[in-house]
């Protein structure tokens, strides 16, 4: 007689077992998944959210930089023109006597028998017409004014002689600023 041993039940409670471990282990993981899932999202939002940050500061920081750009070229401008006014005021100030030197250098240098009949000045070209009694007065005249320190060459345009024997003449000579303005800054 042989022992009959029935594994049928045992089989099944074991089937059970794994069944339930699998079962077990199915839901664990499944909330393991989705755990993970919400922690990614949890962090991706998170550092999104620090990005977005980094961005605002970006933007009003470079609002504040265009502000202080525009800021900079406003006081360039501002100093450019102060610049610009100083600079007319020192010429202003270089120029106040250079009239009374031309004058000065005009008469000094005005021969015998020569003399003015206008005087008219462009910036820094004096144009000038006058009579003289020959032609020798009128290239003395020329070379006085060549001499004078505030004067620079004289350009004679024109002389016509005239019924009385006298000579009209028209010439532009240049101002020239003394040496010691000149170096002035």
């Amino acid at each position: 007689m042989g022992i009959e041993i029935n594994l049928l039940p045992w089989r099944q409670a074991q089937r059970e077992r794994r069944g339930k471990r699998f079962n077990l282990a199915l839901g664990l993981m499944a909330v393991l998944g989705l755990g993970g899932g919400y922690v990614m999202t949890f962090y991706y939002d998170h550092q999104l959210a620090v990005q977005q940050q980094r961005n605002e500061h970006i933007r009003s920081e470079s609002v504040l930089l265009k502000q202080d750009i525009q800021d900079m070229h406003d006081d360039e401008e501002s100093r450019d023109i102060i610049r610009d006014k100083i600079d007319v005021f020192s010429q202003l100030q270089q120029g106040r006597g250079q009239t009374v030197r031309v004058f000065n250098a005009l008469s000094a240098s005005l021969q015998k028998g020569v003399y003015y009949s206008k005087l008219s000045r462009a910036g820094q070209r004096l144009s000038l017409n006058g009579v003289a009694e020959d032609n020798y007065q009128v290239s003395d005249q020329l070379r006085a004014l060549e001499a004078a320190p505030v004067l620079g060459v004289p350009v004679l345009s024109q002389v016509e002689g005239d019924e009385q024997g006298s000579r009209r003449f028209s010439l532009s000579v240049d101002q020239r600023l003394p040496a010691a303005v000149e170096e002035a800054p």
